[in-house]
């Protein structure tokens, strides 16, 4: 007896979801090194905080993308 699976519905949860792994781990990246630079030259806080929330918008930017996109190009 053999049984089988059936996938029903829209996949493109599913492309999201596996989407959203590459600027989740970005977004890790970017704030894990951010601290690690403040914490080597205090003095540079400014700087590296700027580019610290420019990298995660830029970066979220991707993900929002990711989600719209089945939306727009979906049948």
């Amino acid at each position: 007896m053999s049984v089988l699976a059936e996938v029903s519905g829209n996949v493109t949860a599913i492309g999201y979801g596996l989407a959203a792994i590459g600027p989740g781990i970005g977004v890790g990246i970017i704030f894990g090194q951010g601290v690690q630079a403040i914490a080597r030259q205090p003095e540079a806080y400014g700087l590296i905080r700027q580019n610290m929330l420019l990298g995660f918008v830029l970066t979220e930017a991707l993900a929002l993308i990711g989600l719209v996109a089945p939306f727009i190009y979906g049948a």
